[in-house]
């Protein structure tokens, strides 16, 4: 017996809804991280990403402000003479303020200060801390409740809400400083970073702004991280992972670097980086050789090689991840080469890294396996040997920036030593000149460009350099631009741990890419 047409329409509404109901996500641009492209450490995503996730290691814990605050304390009297050790001291520093953009009624977006936020863990614009080293008492000072501004925005935090949030002693409105710091401190050297934010000038007459013995107290101080701080930077770098994944994934959809950009961030902000770290290099071709290349506005059509430089932000601690690949999901001989002779000089000195070793020695052997590498490929002319080629700096024309840097609340953190006024061009751009430590977070980042300014300015110049190099050969390679590839490093006890966990090996990528490329675009959302 024939349906009816009413039921007809219900069987066709119910089959229709149970069909979307299985496929519905599968039409969305949602990554879901095979085992075998990710190393161990980093999950598949089984479902949804929930931005608010807190890892277990520090869910129910509080940022260790007032541990923070006492290192900076010891490192600064220990390098102080008697005078200091003898005197009561304090530190008062205030965050980061609202900004509004001139001429308009909206805001700039708000970054709180790393100092600030390394010694308090607060977020909250417009707040101030006070230790005092005698006491070792923490105080947090809110800004005053706006009425107007509740009306607009709601109630902001409490002071008891504070204290249960944030490792401070005490939680009191700003209007308290002056009367503390008169009173209570009246004797005290109190250190401060700036005055930029103090608006009360008798507060600034009790300050000691921009000391520089201070200063070295709090860079060093952040030099190596604790364990809270680890554990927030581990889970910045899953974020990073994901998005690095996706961008791969997802080349069907990308038509511009911009887009490209886009979807890094999109899938960042996904999983709650509220923020990235910097702005995002993501450049295709010959723009892969610009180190810092900004305009990622350039369309991705018949480039072979792309870039991407991107790191997501996590609680104010940023990762730094580069990884390049190849647009037809297949890489050129030639691409193919430069990527290998990156990754040996990657692999070989990570390898290396452990406390004590320097890092100039390892960025130096950086760059005597990029010599190595191009011998063999005959870019450079194999009558000179290695040891010349090293003597002449020639490599410094395809690779004039340094191994990696320190990196934490800031991508590139402080207290490195850099010292850009070093004639030498194989140390001039490192950021980093001292031997590594424990518990130090590095990048490892070594890169090969192909840029034509660098070889008219660095190349050219120099007859000594300009012999070494068979120009015929390196043609071949001007349309590849550059390859970087980097990875975010925590110096452990007796090596080394790996935050970064997206692959970099060439086939493991050639398949994400291949993978995606057979996607068509109804398989990504893609709302316009």
């Amino acid at each position: 017996m024939g349906l009816t047409s009413s039921a007809i329409i219900v069987s066709t509404v119910l089959l229709f809804y149970t069909i979307l109901k299985r496929y519905r996500r599968r039409t969305f641009h949602l990554i879901d991280i095979p085992k075998s492209i990710m190393l161990e450490k980093t999950n598949p995503v089984q479902d949804l990403a929930d931005s608010e996730f807190i890892p277990a290691s520090i869910k129910g814990k509080k940022y260790p402000a007032k541990a923070h605050n006492e290192k900076v304390k010891q490192l600064l009297l220990s390098a102080n003479s008697q005078d200091l050790k003898d005197k009561e001291c304090a530190i008062f520093i205030t965050g980061e303020e609202v900004e509004p953009i001139k001429y308009c009624d909206t805001n700039k977006e708000f970054r709180q200060n790393r100092y600030f936020f390394y010694l308090s863990g607060v977020d909250i614009p417009g707040s101030s801390i006070l230790f005092n080293f005698k006491t070792n008492k923490l105080t947090l000072f809110l800004p005053p409740v706006d009425s107007e501004d509740v009306m607009w925005s709601g109630l902001p935090m409490s002071t008891d809400e504070c204290l249960q949030n944030f490792d401070v002693d005490e939680v009191l409105y700003s209007d308290k400083i002056r009367t503390i710091i008169a009173n209570e401190l009246k004797d005290f050297t109190i250190f401060t970073t700036d005055l930029d934010n103090v608006h009360d000038h008798q507060v600034k007459n009790h300050l000691i702004a921009g000391d520089v013995d201070f200063f070295n107290a709090l860079d060093e101080a952040r030099v190596t991280k604790d364990w809270y701080e680890i554990e927030i930077l581990k889970h910045a770098s899953k974020i990073t992972d994901n998005a690095h994944l996706a961008v791969m994934s997802a080349l069907p959809i990308e038509l511009t670097e911009f887009q490209v950009e886009a979807e890094f961030s999109y899938h960042a902000r996904r999983q709650g980086a509220r923020s990235l770290g910097y702005d995002p290099i993501c450049c295709s071709g010959p723009a892969c050789g610009t180190l810092h290349y900004v305009k990622n506005s350039e369309s991705i059509h018949g480039k072979a090689s792309f870039l991407i430089d991107a790191g997501a932000e996590w609680r104010n601690y940023t990762t730094d991840v580069t990884r390049c690949f190849p647009t037809s999901g297949k890489f050129t001989k030639e691409h193919r080469e430069i990527y290998e002779t990156v990754l040996d000089m990657q692999k070989q000195t990570m390898e290396k890294i452990r406390p004590g070793v320097n890092w100039e020695d390892l960025h130096l052997l950086s760059h005597k396996i990029l010599i190595k590498h191009f011998l063999e490929l005959g870019i450079f002319k194999k009558t000179f040997s290695e040891e010349e080629i090293f003597k002449r700096k020639v490599s410094c024309v395809f690779y004039p920036h340094g191994l990696g840097h320190l990196m934490g609340l800031d991508v590139h953190d402080v207290s490195g030593r850099a010292d850009y006024n070093d004639p030498d061009p194989y140390l001039q751009y490192l950021r980093i000149r001292r031997p590594l430590e424990e518990n130090m977070v590095v990048t490892d980042e070594p890169g090969c460009y192909f840029n034509e300014f660098l070889i008219k300015e660095l190349l050219s110049k120099y007859p000594e350099r300009l012999e070494v190099v068979d120009q015929d050969v390196l043609n071949r390679y001007m349309y590849i631009g550059g390859v970087r590839i980097e990875d975010d490093i925590l110096v452990t006890k007796t090596g080394f741990y790996n935050l970064t966990g997206i692959t970099s090996d060439p086939d493991e990528i050639e398949k994400i890419i291949a993978d995606g490329l057979t996607k068509n675009r109804s398989q990504f959302h893609v709302i316009v």
